[in-house]
């Protein structure tokens, strides 16, 4: 289940929970809590396994981006020793491999840019979600202890 669905059930939980008569205080079924807090738990650790795993592809798309690149520049220099004969063709070679290697570079580039964008994004992700769910618990933790009025939903 999603984080932010249990931390709305969870400030769900706390604001519909009935009021202690004469006090700022409200009742609210622990094991409810403890079972919210519970798949929370449960939670966390998979979408952290996954901003790992999102991680791990990056460095093996950059580890591939680059084996690539080494690859064309050897495969450019190979065909540009065969090529020395003539003045000619050498310039030709020259250039060819100079295309190649900055092909390579900018293909590289952009592997890696991207690769790096979408774990920031999927990493970003995960931060608010955690930082959604902390509030949430210190909200519900705040109301039990009857240090806040209730929260406006929404």
């Amino acid at each position: 289940m999603d984080v932010l669905v249990l931390i709305d059930k969870l400030d769900d939980l706390v604001h519909n929970a009935k009021q202690v008569p004469l006090t700022d205080q409200v009742r609210v079924d622990k094991e409810e809590i403890y079972d919210i807090l519970d798949q929370m738990r449960a939670t966390i650790p998979e979408e952290i396994k996954q901003a790992r795993w999102i991680v791990k592809e990056r460095q093996e798309m950059l580890a591939e981006a680059k084996r690539e690149a080494e690859r064309i520049v050897k495969e450019a220099r190979e065909r540009q020793e065969r090529m020395v004969g003539e003045e000619e063709v050498t310039k030709q070679a020259e250039r060819a491999a100079e295309d190649i290697i900055e092909d390579a570079r900018a293909r590289e580039r952009e592997i890696r840019l991207g690769a790096e964008d979408y774990a920031d994004e999927i990493l970003n992700t995960l931060e608010v979600n955690l930082s959604k769910f902390i509030a949430a618990v210190q909200r519900g933790r705040e109301r039990l202890q009857g240090k806040d009025e209730p929260a406006e939903v929404g």
